[in-house]
């Protein structure tokens, strides 16, 4: 074998390898890693018996946005949700402000990355019960187009997991 085509084998090998561990990888190197629009594609939780739900839906919406000195902001909606009947936000009924709370959830603050372990530091939330928390996701695979971790315990499970997928947005 030539010198030449040796170093080519081992170039390129090199380079297969590099690119299979980074697309396929759940470990981060840095919050710049993630820094970005995310767009979400899923959240599928599973609860203590094995019961698998969407909450947010088939097509949950809105965006997770990781900024590349560690703040985030965060808006998960199901669509569908009924509109308010009157014009001002603060005036919904039981009914309606129920079926916002439970289809909504908004959160900022910082994030960091530590090997495959998400830690939202939250500062704000929808969901009061958060703020002031800590709360650490285990990443699943991140690639230049996807995001998928997993949620130990989600404020609506019951004892149970989620698993969320994001897609960057374009």
């Amino acid at each position: 074998m030539t010198r030449s085509l040796w170093g080519a084998m081992i170039i390129a090998g090199a380079f297969t390898a590099g690119f299979l561990t980074s697309a396929g990888s759940g470990h981060a190197q840095s919050a710049k890693d993630l820094a970005g629009t995310w767009t979400w594609v899923g959240v599928e939780t599973t609860g203590p018996d094995g019961q698998k739900l969407q909450p947010f839906g088939p097509t949950p919406r809105g965006h997770v946005v990781f900024d590349g000195r560690g703040g985030f902001a965060y808006l998960l909606t199901r669509p569908g949700r009924a509109k308010f009947y009157g014009s001002n936000r603060e005036d919904g009924t039981a009914e309606e402000n129920k079926a916002t709370v439970q289809g909504t959830l908004a959160m900022s603050g910082t994030y960091s990355v530590s090997g495959n372990v998400l830690t939202f530091k939250i500062e704000a939330s929808t969901y009061p019960n958060l703020e002031g928390t800590e709360q650490k996701r285990t990443i699943i695979t991140l690639t230049a187009d996807e995001l998928r971790y997993s949620n130990p315990a989600p404020t609506n499970a019951g004892g149970g997991t989620a698993v969320v997928i994001a897609r960057r947005a374009q």
